[in-house]
Parts: C-alpha cells; sequence; structure tokens
C-alpha cells in the first residue's frame, strides 16, 4: 500500500535540528501554562478549604469580611437571631484567629491558624476530626493538622510514632506569655498561601488561649443548618432582607465563589499568576510564529514553485496550518510529561494541592493548539506573497 507522507512533515522533518529545537521551545510554553494553571488551582482549592470542608446550609460572616484569613468578627445574637427563621434547623458558632505556635524542638515561633466550635456542634466535616470529638471536649487539648509546613516540628510524627503526651505551647499574637495544650489527635487539611497550618481546639479551649483579645460573644463565622427539604436560596432571601447590615450571608458556593474572587482579583499572588499564565500565551504566539515562519522563508522557492506548478493558495496555507498543529502535539506532550514531574516535586516541597486534572490537561491542549494556529495565521502572509517567478 503506497502512504503519502504529508508535506508539512517533510519539510518541518528536513532540519532535524530545528525541528527538535522548535518542539522544545513550544514544550517549554506548554510546561509555562501548566505551572501557571497548577498554582493558581492550587491558590484556589487551598484557600477554600475550610470552606468546602464545613457542614451546614448558609453561612453568616461580619460585613467587613474578606477572606477567611482576613478575621472580622461579628456579634454572637446576630446568628442566633436566624434561628426565628422558618427553615432554620440549627446554628453553630466558629472562631478563628492566628496565633504562634512554639517549635517544641527548635524552640522558633510560627505562625499557626487555629479553628475552634463548640464539640456538641460539629463544624468540620472532616472523618478525623468527627472520630476525635470526645477528645476536644477535654480542656486544652488540641488536634494538629499532619499536612501543616514542617517549620512546626515532627509533632505529627511522633504523635504516629505513639507518643500521645505531647505539650505544645501557643502563644497569642499580643501576648508574651504562651498557653499550653496537648496533642489529643491529628487531621488533615493542609497549608495555603495564607495559613502554614492549622490546628482545631474547642470553644472553650480557644477562648482560653485569647484571653484579652476575643470576647466569647465574637464570633467568625456563624454555620447554618437547614431543616431537609428547604431551599437555601429562599432562606438566604430572608435572611438578607431582614438581618442588619453588619453581615452578610452566603450559600457554600457563594462562600467559595467570594473567597475565590478575593484571591484572584484582590491580592498580588492572584494578579500575578493570572498576568503570567497572559504573557506565557503571548510569548507562545511569538515563538511558534517565529519558527513558522522561518520554515516559510527556508521552503520559499518550493512553495513558489508549487504555485508555478498548479497549487492553489488555499493549499499552501493548509499546509502551514498543518505544520501549526503538527508543533501543537508534538510539542504538548513533552510539556505534559515534564509538568507531572514538576508538580510531584512542587506539592513535596511547599505542601500546597499541586495536581495534575483532567480539566487542566485539556484546557492546556487546547490552548496550545489555538496558539499555534494563531501563530500560522500571523505567518502566512509571507506565504501569500510567494511568486512563481521567484524560482527563477
Amino acid at each position: 500500500m503506497n502512504l503519502k507522507i504529508p508535506l508539512a512533515w517533510l519539510q518541518l522533518a528536513q532540519q532535524k535540528v530545528r525541528f527538535v529545537i522548535a518542539i522544545a521551545g513550544i514544550g517549554f510554553i506548554v510546561l509555562l501554562m501548566f505551572i501557571q494553571l497548577g498554582f493558581q488551582d492550587a491558590l484556589y482549592s487551598s484557600a477554600t478549604a475550610v470552606h468546602q470542608n464545613l457542614r451546614g446550609d448558609l453561612f453568616l460572616v461580619s460585613s467587613q469580611y474578606k477572606s477567611l484569613t482576613a478575621i472580622q468578627s461579628f456579634s454572637r445574637t446576630r446568628l442566633y437571631q436566624t434561628l426565628g427563621f422558618d427553615g432554620v434547623e440549627s446554628v453553630s458558632p466558629m472562631y478563628l484567629q492566628f496565633a504562634k505556635l512554639k517549635n517544641p524542638t527548635t524552640g522558633e515561633k510560627y505562625s499557626i491558624y487555629v479553628i475552634g466550635f463548640d464539640p456538641g456542634k460539629p463544624v468540620m466535616n472532616i472523618p478525623e476530626v468527627e472520630n476525635n470529638l470526645d477528645k476536644l471536649k477535654i480542656p486544652d487539648v488540641m488536634l494538629f493538622d499532619r499536612d501543616s509546613r514542617p517549620e512546626f516540628g515532627a509533632i505529627a510524627t511522633l504523635f504516629e510514632q505513639g507518643n500521645t503526651e505531647q505539650t505544645i505551647e501557643i502563644f497569642p499574637f499580643d501576648a508574651i506569655k504562651g498557653y499550653r495544650v496537648r496533642v489529643g489527635g491529628l487531621f488533615s487539611l493542609g497549608p495555603s498561601f495564607g495559613v502554614d497550618g492549622n490546628l482545631i481546639v474547642s470553644d472553650t479551649t480557644f477562648l482560653r488561649i485569647n484571653p484579652n483579645s476575643r470576647p466569647a460573644e465574637k464570633i467568625d463565622v456563624g454555620i447554618i443548618t437547614l431543616k431537609p427539604g428547604v431551599d437555601p436560596n429562599k432562606v438566604l432571601e430572608a435572611l438578607e432582607a431582614s438581618l442588619p447590615n453588619d453581615v452578610k450571608a452566603f450559600t457554600r458556593q457563594g462562600f467559595i465563589d467570594f473567597e475565590k474572587k478575593y484571591w484572584s482579583v484582590r491580592t498580588p499572588i492572584g494578579f500575578i499568576l493570572n498576568l503570567m499564565l497572559t504573557m506565557a500565551s503571548v510569548v507562545g504566539v511569538v515563538i511558534v510564529y517565529q519558527i513558522l515562519y522561518s520554515n516559510i522563508a527556508t521552503q520559499f522557492i518550493a512553495y513558489a514553485t508549487l504555485k508555478a506548478i498548479g497549487y492553489a493558495n488555499l493549499y499552501l496555507l493548509n499546509v502551514v496550518f498543518q505544520q501549526a498543529l503538527i508543533l501543537a502535539i508534538l510539542g504538548y506532550i513533552p510539556g505534559f510529561i515534564v509538568s507531572i514531574g514538576l508538580y510531584d516535586f512542587a506539592m513535596e516541597a511547599t505542601q500546597l494541592p499541586i495536581v495534575m486534572t483532567f480539566n487542566n490537561a485539556g484546557l492546556v491542549l487546547i490552548s496550545t493548539v489555538l496558539i499555534c494556529i494563531t501563530s500560522g495565521s500571523l505567518a502566512i502572509n509571507k506565504l501569500r506573497s510567494a511568486d512563481p517567478a521567484d524560482i527563477f
């Protein structure tokens, strides 16, 4: 059987070194896009990890709320007022605060995120937390996040090895004297771009850790559980219409979206990641354009010859677009493979959830093809000027 090798492939493969360099250049652009998307996804998923693991149907926060790490408290009375609305079954207050945890080995203090709630009204949907609720009922007992950054010491490792009597010192930011708590269990939540580690305590222990800066009536998030079958949006509308404007309410998805918007729009890291993703696409168009333009210039006489023997411009343009598609596919493959390795390395180094997803793999593939097609569209201007007289 006589198989015809496409002209586009023959032209690209004619100069093997240039071909390999072209694939490497596109692979690098693919790698850049994967890295930006990976860190962007890690930013959003880590910033909303607490939101995603909260029980409840609606969430009440201060009207000054910006993000979960920008602490803004409001009166607990507002949360209890929601019990008077039709469809509301129960409410649970949650306390949040940054404190300093003293590394038991080095004595260095590092910022850690403290989450407090009533163990009798659990607010976290994490199995390990639910299994240790009885331990949280004991005064001065905490649960430590095993996925916290290593600066806090080998707390999780020692606990897993059987050392269940570890005592850790917690310092409020405005205090010189620390408060001692015992490690009663572990859970997995992980750090984020704003949080290096987490620990969970009961509401009473939380208030003991922060005796001066936090009165009991000031809470940070109110969790509202609705009766079965009640539409959260209808209750949300009623809350927004009736509650004073010193608080605002969200559905679960609205709460998550608000947090994502804050990190995307109002923080430098969100702006930088979006800008770098845009710049990677622009640089990709420029690089592929130079590759295709150089190839057309090298093969200019050949294209003029094809015109001379009767091939129309449409056929020649199709050759260029085929080359763009070949470069896109062949450049994508090494970029994808290297990205998986870098994702694993970055996740190990940062403890952030940097993982390859099907959506990102498809998005980068489509983006790479579009970049190459766009570059091809710009490069064919020279091809249109190919004149059969140039062969003489």
